[in-house]
C-alpha cells in the first residue's frame, strides 16, 4: 500500500501540518496564497510512483500553529528549511505553485544548497505584475472569493468540468490571519535576482493567467541561467488542478522519473 501519512511536525519553533504520501524523490509541495496542504490532492494524485509528495501548512494556514506577528518570504523560505530539517532532508525539490512558488524562489536565493530543482506553477518574480487583478481578487470578501475564484483559476471548459466535480480551491482564514498574508505577497520582488538561481528549472505557466501574467514565466525563463519554459495555451491560474495530468507528466519527466505513474 502507497503510504500516505497526515501529521504535524515540529520545525523550528512551529508545528506544521504537513501530508507525505509516495517513496522515493522527495517533492515539497508549496502551497499558494489562499490555500493550505490540500491544495495538491488532484495533482499528487498523478504524480505516481517513485516520486515522495510532500505538501505543508504555511503560517496562517491549515493546521500549522505559529505566532500571530508579521513575518516576510524570507521567514517563509526559511521555515521551508526547517521542515526539511525536521523530516531528514538534505536536499528536496520543490514545486511551487501561485504564491507557493515565490516561497520557493525565496528559497533557492537564501538555502540554495537545499534545492535539488525547481518546478515553478503559475507564478510571478514579483507582485506588481500582477497586482491589479490580485488586489481585486484579494480585495472581496472570502464568500465573494470563493464566487469568483472560478473564472481566475479555469478555462470555460474547466469551470464547468468544476461545477460538475468542484474541488476547493480557497482556505477560510481570519482577518488578522489574510492580512499578514497579503502583506508577505505585496513584498515579493525578485526580477533583479533572477540571475542567481541556479537550479534546475522549470516553469509552467498557462498563457491566460491574469493573477501571475505570462510575462512574468517569460521573464523567469530568460533570466534564470537554468531555466525553460513549457507553455498551456488558454491556461489560466489554476493549471496545476485542471492539466493536472499534463503537469504530472512534466514533473516525472523533468525529474527524472521512469515508468509509468
Amino acid at each position: 500500500m502507497t503510504k500516505h501519512q497526515e501529521e504535524t511536525v515540529r520545525a523550528g519553533d512551529l508545528d506544521v501540518g504537513i501530508i507525505d504520501s509516495g517513496d522515493g524523490v522527495p517533492l515539497v509541495l508549496v502551497h499558494g496564497g489562499e490555500s493550505d496542504r490540500t491544495q495538491f490532492a488532484t495533482l499528487r494524485a498523478r504524480l505516481g510512483a517513485g516520486i515522495r509528495a510532500i505538501s505543508y501548512d504555511q503560517r496562517d494556514s491549515g493546521i500549522t500553529v505559529n505566532p500571530p506577528n508579521p513575518y516576510t518570504l524570507a521567514v517563509l523560505a526559511d521555515d521551508l528549511v526547517a521542515l526539511l530539517d525536521a523530516m531528514g532532508l538534505q536536499r528536496a525539490h520543490l514545486l511551487g505553485t501561485s504564491f507557493g512558488g515565490a516561497v520557493a524562489q525565496h528559497v533557492a536565493l537564501r538555502h540554495p544548497a537545499r534545492v535539488a530543482s525547481l518546478v515553478l506553477v503559475a507564478t510571478t518574480p514579483s507582485f506588481a505584475m500582477g497586482s491589479e487583478a490580485i488586489d481585486e481578487l484579494l480585495n472581496m470578501s472570502h464568500e465573494d472569493r470563493q464566487k469568483s475564484a472560478p473564472g481566475y483559476f479555469f478555462t470555460p471548459e474547466g469551470q464547468a468540468e468544476q461545477r460538475a466535480r468542484p474541488t476547493r480551491t480557497l482556505t477560510r482564514r481570519d482577518p488578522e490571519q489574510s492580512a499578514r498574508r497579503h502583506d508577505v505577497a505585496r513584498q515579493h520582488e525578485v526580477r533583479d535576482s533572477l540571475g542567481e538561481i541556479t537550479a534546475p528549472t522549470l516553469i509552467v505557466h498557462g498563457t491566460e493567467d491574469r493573477l501571475a501574467p505570462y510575462d512574468g514565466a517569460v521573464l523567469m525563463e530568460r533570466r534564470m541561467p537554468n531555466a525553460e519554459l513549457r507553455s498551456i495555451e488558454g491556461g489560466r491560474h489554476g493549471i496545476a488542478v485542471e492539466f493536472a495530468d499534463t503537469v504530472a507528466h512534466w514533473v516525472r519527466e523533468f525529474l527524472g522519473v521512469n515508468g509509468h505513474g
